[in-house]
C-alpha cells in the first residue's frame, strides 16, 4: 500500500480521462513537491452504468425524484458489478415500479416484466443460462403485494437470483399509496388517518418471512439513511452478488430507502424517518449468511430434445411410416361435450388415436371446469389431411352431446351441413337451422352390457357407423386400436369397450337412417 496521501479528482463526464490527467500533470509540474506527497485517484462512473441515459431530454440524469434512494442503490449495484467483473454475465430484471426504466441505466442484460413477475422470469433465465448472474430489482408495492407468492416460491426453491427489495413504505411510482410495508399510523394518500391494523392489517416483514424458508443463502436488511449506512449497504450488495458469481443460490437484500417526494420530507426528515421509525419496525441486521457453508448449486441440464420427448410420451419413430399431405381430405372438426365423469375427454382421445392410426393429422384440445366430477367438460378433435394451424374447432362438423347444457352451448357453432348426436336423456329437442340430429339411447345400450358408465364408447360406435356409411373416414380397426391405446394402462377394460363400441355401431345400423 502506498504511503502517499490520497487526492481524489472527480470525472463527471466519464470520457475525458486524458484531459483530466493532463490537467493534473500540468498542476504537478508547477508543484513538484505535491507529486511526492499525493497519490491521485480519478473518481468516475462505473462501467456497469451507461454513460448516457437516452430516455429523456437530459442524458445525464435519471427519472428518479431528487433525494430518492433508487439513484443511490442503482449506483451501488453498478459499482459492485464492475468490481466483481460480472458485467458481461449479468441480467437485471426490473418489473413495473419506480425502477421499471432500469434498462436505461444498467449497462448489462436487461429484461422488463409484468407487475410482480420478476421471480418467474428470473427463474427461467437462471435455469436456461447457467452462467448468467440474475438480479431482480423490485419495490415493496411490487414484491410484497402482487409478487409475494412468486417471491416466496423462488426463495423456497433456492433459485440463483439476487433480489434487491426497495422498502420505502409506499407505492412510489403511482403517487404514494399505502403499500404492504406502510407503517402503523403512517399517513399516505390512501390512508389519510394513518394505517389502521384493524382495517388493513400490519406491515409485512419480508426478511423475517423469507427467513422461515430453508433454501435462501443470504438474507439481510440494510439502510440508505446516511453515508455510513450506505457503505454497509454496499457490503451487503457485494455479498449478494458474490454468492451469485459463485452460483451458490438465493440471496435477498431488503433496502430501507427514502421517498421524500411522496412522504413530503426534506433531507433531515427522511433520515429521521428511516432511523427513528422504519428501523424500529424493520430492524437492520443480517438474518442469515450461509455463503461460507454452502457450495455451488448444480442442477441437471434440461433436455427438451425430440428424442427425450419421444421417450416420455412413448412415441416410436422407427416404423418407417410418414404422414403424406392429402389436400383432398377436408378438415373435420368434432366437438364432444358433457359433464365431467361422462368420459368426454377419453372419448376424444380415442377418436384422436384412431385418426393417428389412419395417418391423418390430428389434434385433441380439452377444456373443463374446476370440478373433479359433475362440472362441464368438452374437447375438440380436429382431423385433417394437411397440417393443422389451430386446434380450436369453431365451425363444428360433428357434435356429440351428452347433456342439454352442452347441446345448447355448442349448437350455434355447428355448420348448416353438420350433424348432432345427443344422449336421449336430454329429452325433447327441436332441430336448429336444418342441422341433422340423432337421438341415441347411450345409457340403455351401455346398461344392457352392464357398464352404464361407458356411454362415451357407445357414442363412438354410433359415430363409427356414421363414418362408415358416409365415406369410411376411420375404419373399425383404427377405432379398436384407439381404444387399445387409450386404455393401455387398464387392459381389463379394453375387451369390454370394444364390445360396447360394436354394440353402438349395431344400434345405429338398425335404427338410424343417415341422410347424406
Amino acid at each position: 500500500m502506498s504511503n502517499k496521501n490520497t487526492r481524489y479528482v472527480e470525472d463527471n463526464k466519464n470520457n475525458n480521462h486524458d484531459k483530466n490527467n493532463e490537467t493534473i500533470k500540468n498542476y504537478d509540474k508547477k508543484n513538484e513537491s505535491i507529486e511526492n506527497e499525493y497519490e491521485t485517484i480519478i473518481m468516475k462512473k462505473s462501467e456497469s452504468i451507461n454513460n448516457e441515459f437516452t430516455r429523456g431530454n437530459s442524458l445525464k440524469t435519471t427519472h428518479y425524484c431528487g433525494g430518492c434512494g433508487h439513484g443511490i442503490l442503482t449506483k451501488l449495484i453498478g459499482d459492485v458489478m464492475s468490481e466483481l467483473g460480472i458485467q458481461e454475465r449479468s441480467v437485471m430484471i426490473s418489473p413495473v415500479g419506480c425502477a421499471v426504466f432500469g434498462y436505461y441505466y444498467f449497462n448489462c442484460g436487461n429484461v422488463q416484466t409484468a407487475h410482480g413477475r420478476a421471480p418467474a422470469v428470473g427463474t427461467g433465465i437462471s435455469r436456461a443460462e447457467e452462467e448468467a448472474i440474475v438480479m431482480s430489482y423490485q419495490g415493496d408495492g411490487d414484491l410484497a403485494s402482487i409478487g409475494l407468492n412468486e417471491t416466496l416460491q423462488a426463495a423456497n426453491r433456492g433459485e440463483k437470483i439476487a433480489v434487491f427489495f426497495v422498502n420505502n413504505t409506499v407505492y412510489g411510482m403511482t403517487g404514494g399509496q399505502m403499500a404492504p410495508t406502510t407503517l402503523i399510523g403512517e399517513v399516505t394518500i390512501t390512508s389519510q388517518n394513518g394505517r389502521d391494523p384493524n382495517y388493513t392489517g400490519f406491515p409485512i416483514h419480508m426478511c423475517e418471512l423469507i427467513d422461515n424458508l430453508k433454501a435462501p443463502v443470504l438474507i439481510e436488511r440494510v439502510s440508505l439513511a446516511n453515508p455510513m449506512d450506505i457503505r454497509l449497504a454496499k457490503v451487503a450488495i457485494r455479498k449478494a452478488l458474490q454468492i451469485q458469481k459463485e452460483g451458490k443460490g438465493y440471496s435477498f437484500i431488503e433496502v430501507l430507502s427514502p421517498c421524500p417526494t411522496n412522504l413530503r420530507q426534506g433531507v433531515k426528515g427522511t433520515e429521521d424517518f428511516i432511523n427513528k421509525q422504519m428501523k424500529k419496525e424493520f430492524p437492520v441486521k443480517v438474518f442469515r449468511d450461509k455463503s461460507r457453508d454452502v457450495g455451488s448449486v448444480l442442477r441437471k441440464q434440461s433436455d427438451f430434445s425430440i428424442e427425450s420427448l419421444d421417450r416420455i410420451f412413448n412415441v416410436e419413430r422407427d416404423d418407417g411410416k410418414s404422414i403424406v399431405d392429402d389436400y383432398s381430405f377436408n378438415r373435420l372438426n368434432v366437438k364432444i361435450a358433457g359433464f365431467g365423469g361422462q368420459g368426454v375427454l377419453s372419448a376424444g382421445l380415442t377418436l384422436a388415436q384412431a385418426a393417428c392410426f389412419e395417418e391423418k393429422y390430428v389434434s385433441w384440445y380439452p377444456a373443463y371446469g374446476p370440478e373433479q366430477r359433475g362440472g362441464t367438460a368438452n374437447c375438440s378433435v380436429v382431423i385433417s389431411g394437411h397440417p393443422i394451424g389451430s386446434p380450436v374447432a369453431d365451425n363444428i362438423d360433428i357434435l356429440l352431446a351428452f347433456n342439454k347444457p352442452a347441446l345448447e352451448k355448442f349448437i350455434c357453432d355447428v355448420k348448416e351441413d353438420g350433424v348432432i348426436f345427443y344422449d336421449s336423456r336430454v329429452g325433447e329437442f327441436k332441430g336448429y337451422n336444418n342441422i341433422e340430429n340423432y337421438c341415441v339411447p347411450v345409457y340403455e345400450i351401455a346398461n344392457k352390457l352392464n357398464v352404464p358408465k361407458a356411454i362415451n364408447t357407445v357414442m363412438l360406435g354410433v359415430l363409427m357407423e356414421y363414418g362408415r356409411t358416409k365415406n369410411n373416414i376411420l375404419s373399425k380397426e383404427s377405432y379398436i386400436k384407439g381404444i387399445e391405446e387409450t386404455f393401455a394402462s387398464k387392459e381389463k377394460l379394453i375387451g369390454k369397450n370394444i364390445q360396447i363400441l360394436e354394440a353402438g355401431a349395431k344400434w345405429a345400423r338398425e335404427n338410424l337412417d343417415f341422410k347424406f
